[in-house]
């Protein structure tokens, strides 16, 4: 790849080039910026571009390479950030009109790591409202296309940086996962995305959804580019008891040790399912076949709590949103709409603010806390995510990395499941249980569809905090598969 390519190189890529002297951060930042440019109208990616703090942040991790104070490995590597992140004085709205012009005093725990590792701000991505969606369409501000085909959705909630990660305009971003959010749109744009164990990065400064799930994940190009993302900003926070005290991970040191001998589940309930595309099936099932050629052993595994999973999730996080929101209420900042009295204002406030699906969601999760309803609903949904839990640990007691598709289908078209939440909510069958059980679980390319030309995700999930054995299957996927970095794996966009 020549260095007019630098767009669509890997971080590692344009690490390795930064410490050769072949190419300066700010030549970097001109790169992507130049491409943000050609290709942001059609995108809709961004809804806060920061050219001027990406150019200052090049100019001076330039300066610090010149003066042998390089901060990480990858100083001088650009990075994106979905909305939910608050960032220090540049606007933040977890894609609601209710925080529009709401600008931070200080950076979420991610984002200050990753400032702290050298990397370059490349402004903040849209997103589903509250990162409540599976399509990128609840945006408050604007709908984010789908680099491959820009009539179809690109994935929610992370939408944006899904597309920009796989359009070429940055080469990783940061998203969140609370259902499927980074590992679905990861699937439907070609790219790796990842929710690491709970816990395992840092909720500060995290506008928060559904507090018990929630979790930081990256898009990348290559899975070692998702490892080391997770290595800068892992580890233990004051700012958040919910974070591990553990230190980082180390997840690039034996990420190459291959997976021979490596025993991998298959789901009964999952390979039995209807609903699967066929050209997702086609695709999955010949992933399997390579993971068996690279050695490792297919076991087919049982998780009847499996099919509760998408019934569970929507009550869970509901009723987690329905207090999380509960802040937004025109007093303190974002959106104001005055009234007569205190009562009427928020009222009125949360009308105008919220959108449709997040005052579905509110609705719906303090239905499920009301007296009355606790126990035959919130109740019962807490009761079946433990039974997901053991039946997950059943299932690691005689699999390392459980296998199946990131999602049914590949990119729906825009408009195509909004009248009908039950379908559009379906999306995340297969992401769903892993959030509940707080599991890591990583989202591989495996091609494109034979039915319509479109991307297909890999899902690879592992026991708690066994992130290492994660990557390491993970990486030999996508090694022996040579489908990342060709021709092939980007959009035409």
């Amino acid at each position: 790849m020549s260095i007019t390519d630098l767009h669509w190189m890997t971080a590692h890529e344009l690490a390795d080039l930064l410490a050769a002297g072949d190419v300066s951060s700010v030549d970097i930042a001109e790169a992507v910026i130049a491409r943000t440019e050609d290709v942001e109208p059609k995108l809709d990616a961004f809804l806060t571009r920061t050219d001027d703090r990406l150019r200052a942040d090049a100019k001076a991790s330039d300066e610090r390479r010149r003066n042998g104070e390089t901060r990480s490995r990858f100083d001088g590597v650009p990075i994106g950030y979905k909305d939910v992140f608050v960032t220090k004085g540049i606007q933040s709205t977890s894609g609601s009109r209710i925080l529009e012009g709401f600008i931070p005093p200080y950076d979420a725990t991610v984002v200050d790591r990753g400032t702290a590792a050298g990397l370059p701000l490349h402004g903040k991505l849209n997103m589903d409202e509250f990162a409540m969606g599976s399509s990128g369409e609840n945006s408050g501000f604007k709908v984010t296309r789908n680099p491959w085909d820009l009539e179809r959705v690109p994935g929610g909630s992370s939408s944006g940086p899904a597309a920009a990660v796989a359009a070429g305009v940055v080469p990783w971003a940061w998203g969140t996962d609370t259902g499927g959010s980074v590992r679905q749109p990861a699937a439907l744009t070609g790219v790796v995305g990842v929710k690491p164990t709970y816990g395992r990065i840092s909720r500060f400064g995290m506008i928060a959804f559904a507090s018990s799930l929630d979790q930081a994940g990256p898009f990348t190009r290559s899975v070692k580019d998702a490892a080391a993302l997770i290595e800068i900003v892992a580890g233990g926070d004051r700012n958040d008891s919910t974070c591990l005290p553990e230190s980082a991970p180390d997840l690039l040191s034996g990420i190459d040790a291959g997976i021979d001998g490596m025993r991998i589940g298959l789901i009964k309930e999952v390979e039995n399912a209807e609903g699967i595309a066929p050209g997702v099936r086609s695709r999955v099932d010949e992933a399997y076949a390579r993971l068996e050629k690279l050695g490792a052993t297919l076991e087919e595994v049982s998780l009847p709590s499996f099919e509760h999973g998408i019934s569970a999730y929507y009550l869970v996080a509901p009723a987690e949103c329905s207090a999380n929101l509960a802040r937004f209420d025109g007093v303190r900042y974002g959106l104001r709409v005055d009234a007569d009295d205190i009562v009427s204002m928020m009222s009125k406030t949360r009308d105008a603010g919220f959108g449709d699906e997040v005052k579905r969601r509110i609705m719906l999760g303090t239905y499920a806390l009301s007296a009355g309803y606790y126990d035959a609903y919130y109740g019962k949904a807490q009761k079946v995510r433990t039974l997901i839990m053991r039946d997950l640990e059943r299932a690691y007691e005689s699999v390392d990395v459980i296998a199946s598709p990131t999602a049914p289908t590949t990119a729906f078209r825009l408009g195509e499941k909004t009248d009908d939440p039950l379908a559009m909510y379906l999306n995340d069958v297969f992401t769903v249980p892993y959030p509940l059980a707080g599991n890591g679980a990583v989202s591989v390319p495996c091609g494109t569809s034979a039915d319509d030309g479109l991307p297909v995700g890999l899902q690879l999930a592992a026991a708690a905090l066994d992130e290492p054995t994660l990557f390491r299957a993970a990486y030999a996927f996508e090694q022996d598969l040579a489908w990342a970095g060709t021709p092939e794996s980007r959009p035409s966009i």
